[in-house]
């Protein structure tokens, strides 16, 4: 709340990538925590920021009755934007961990538009009940993974910059901000990662200069 009162509704546009809750259970969903983030995306919206949302592994259930009720745009994963004349990839960032199989195999079963249909069928409190065991479930599965596996894989970040013509990505999920410089095909790129909220945010800044400036910034939360 305090990022969107006094850091968002101060910019032209924001770009959320993924994962805004741990648990989205659909656009149904009437949980107070629901409730407040449609709040206040609505504040912004109804302020003339653009509002900008990609769906995470987190809350792949987000869907267009909630980009109605806010007023935003729903982003493809990935989508290349224009920030300020510099084509940007976006991406939520999972899709990139080819290494982590098990996971991979998990992201195709949930990304499916039939099984997404088959949970929205059932009641909120069922979605409940699935959602904190896949948490749990995660994990369990995490404490048993190598660092490596659960991050990118280099090839399929220099894959996707050349796919989508750009040398700049940013992306979230790995929970392990930092701004990395690479070369790929003997030419300058930047990967951007965002980290995880929890006892700090994360945010990226783009503003216009001679030149795109990207900035990197947490804060206490």
């Amino acid at each position: 709340m305090r990022f969107c009162t006094q850091r968002a509704i101060n910019a032209e546009s924001l770009y959320i990538l993924g994962d805004l809750s741990d648990a989205w259970l659909g656009d149904d969903d009437d949980s107070d925590i629901a409730e407040l983030l449609k709040s206040e995306i609505k504040k912004l919206t109804d302020a003339g920021v653009k509002v900008f949302i990609m769906v995470g592994n987190r809350d792949f259930l987000m869907g267009q009755q909630f980009a109605a009720d806010c007023q935003c745009t729903l982003l493809a994963d990935p989508s290349v934007i224009d920030l300020y004349g510099q084509s940007v990839l976006l991406m939520h960032g999972d899709s990139l961990c080819t290494e982590d199989a098990e996971y991979m195999a998990f992201r195709a079963q949930i990304r499916n538009p039939d099984m997404q249909q088959v949970l929205l069928s059932k009641s909120l409190d069922e979605r409940r009940g699935i959602a904190k065991m896949l948490r749990e479930k995660s994990r369990s599965a995490n404490a048993t993974k190598t660092e490596d596996i659960m991050d990118v894989t280099p090839s399929e970040v220099v894959k996707a910059l050349n796919e989508h013509n750009v040398d700049i990505m940013i992306h979230g999920h790995t929970h392990r901000p930092a701004i990395h410089n690479l070369i790929v095909d003997s030419a300058d790129a930047k990967r951007y990662v965002l980290g995880d909220w929890d006892k700090q945010g994360w945010c990226i800044t783009a503003s216009k200069d001679k030149s795109l400036e990207l900035s990197l910034e947490s804060f206490d939360i």
